[in-house]
C-alpha cells in the first residue's frame, strides 16, 4: 500500500462541512489543489496514496493524492481528486502541517461491505464514529 498523510479539516466540524468546502475549491470537477509551504521529503512514495482527513479527533474521510506542483510564493501544490471517501473512523490527534500514514496503519474504507454504513449521511456516521459504535 502507498504511503499516505493526515491533515486535519481546519475549521471544519463535520464530514458535510468538509464536503462542503472540496466542492467550492475544485475548480476542475474531478480535483483541487491545497498548498503547503513544503514538498514532502517521501512524495514520490506518497503518491496513489491519499490525504486522511482528521474532523473532531478522528480520522474520518481521505482524497486520493494526484500528485504534487508548484504553487505561488515557492509553496507546493497537493493536487487531490475532489471526491470526499468515507473511511472507519478512528481517533486521531490533532497536529499542525501533515504526518505520513504507512498504509497498513491506514483505515478501511466505508464500503458495500460494511453493512451498509456508507449508505449513511457522513453527519451520522461521524456521530456514530465518535461514540464508538462503528
Amino acid at each position: 500500500m502507498p504511503l499516505s498523510i493526515t491533515k486535519v479539516a481546519f475549521g471544519c466540524d463535520s464530514v458535510d462541512t468538509l464536503a462542503a468546502r472540496i466542492a467550492a475549491r475544485a475548480a476542475v470537477a474531478d480535483r483541487f489543489e491545497m498548498t503547503t509551504r513544503y514538498l514532502p521529503k517521501r512524495h514520490v512514495e506518497i503518491e496513489g496514496g491519499s490525504l486522511y482527513w482528521i474532523v473532531k479527533h478522528q480520522l474520518a474521510a481521505r482524497s486520493p493524492i494526484l500528485g504534487f506542483g508548484e504553487a505561488e510564493g515557492g509553496r507546493t501544490s497537493i493536487i487531490l481528486e475532489s471526491k470526499l471517501i468515507l473511511v472507519q473512523a478512528r481517533p486521531k490527534r490533532a497536529h499542525q502541517g501533515w504526518r505520513y500514514l504507512e498504509g497498513v496503519d491506514a483505515p478501511a474504507d466505508l464500503g458495500s461491505g460494511a453493512g451498509g454504513i456508507s449508505d449513511l449521511p457522513p453527519h451520522l456516521a461521524g456521530e456514530l464514529a465518535s461514540m464508538g459504535l462503528i
